[in-house]
């Protein structure tokens, strides 16, 4: 690797790592310049998967105010995220490549109509919910949606965050920084269970991985200043325009 080459990927492991704490999507950074680069995109996933995970526990460590009082109800949700993290890296590994190149712009396009509803959704659930009606299954769906975000994770990283932010935000009362808090964990948990199951029986670059760690954990940091101060309606417009970002570099690679 050329020393030029280690900049652009650790330039591109901060940018990212800033990114996937105020929002999510930073593989859409990395992925696409570890290709550029001339590594195969299994290389790339996998040794993206791995170097960001230092960058999402940077990232929930930033947002340890916000997750005061959380301990049990996080550690609850982490365990369908570790579930469903395993069940992607399953898929990555067994399905070909461009399996989900058509289904995943559509999640992440729906999500996207999901945060940009979530307020009037929150609404009519929280009245709903206050008249005795269909709350008692939120939880079990709740759990359910955080599976199926952790397969996504697993099979690839990007817009996770937008997808966790969407289906949270309607279904659970917390306020919008809080919920950031708890998809930062969860996304970190969907990371490591991904990078040591990669470790272990995928093709990984270890230089690549080192730099996007280093330079994600950085970014982690920097993306938790700048997001605990977005006032709610900012931090949910950065979560549509990077959503719509995602979706149009998805369509374009694709």
């Amino acid at each position: 690797m050329e020393w030029w080459e280690a900049l652009v990927v650790f330039l591109a492991g901060v940018w990212a790592g800033t990114i996937n704490t105020v929002v999510g999507s930073g593989t859409l950074v990395t992925f696409p310049v570890l290709v550029a680069l001339g590594y195969s995109p299994v290389t790339a996933t996998t040794s993206n998967a791995i170097g960001l995970a230092p960058g999402t526990i940077s990232g929930a460590i930033g947002y340890r105010h916000e997750l005061t009082g959380q301990g049990r109800r996080v550690a609850r949700y982490a365990v369908p995220s570790a579930i469903g993290a395993v069940c992607g890296t399953v898929l990555l590994l067994s399905l070909p490549p461009n399996a989900f190149e058509t289904v995943v712009p559509v999640l992440v396009g729906l999500a996207v109509v999901l945060v940009i509803i979530q307020p009037r959704v929150s609404v009519w659930v929280a009245r709903r919910r206050e008249a005795g009606k269909g709350g008692g299954s939120r939880g079990g769906l709740v759990l359910f949606l955080i599976f199926l975000v952790g397969i996504y994770g697993g099979y690839f990283t990007a817009a996770q965050g937008v997808m966790l932010m969407a289906f949270m935000g309607m279904l659970l009362t917390d306020p919008l920084q809080r919920l950031n808090g708890i998809k930062n964990v969860l996304a970190a948990v969907v990371n490591v269970v991904a990078g040591v199951v990669y470790a272990f029986i995928a093709p990984v670059s270890w230089p690549v991985v080192a730099l996007l760690a280093v330079g994600s954990t950085l970014g982690g940091q920097l993306g938790a200043k700048i997001g605990r101060r977005l006032p709610a309606p900012v931090l949910r417009g950065v979560i549509v325009v990077v959503g719509i970002a995602a979706i149009v570099q998805l369509v374009v690679n694709g």
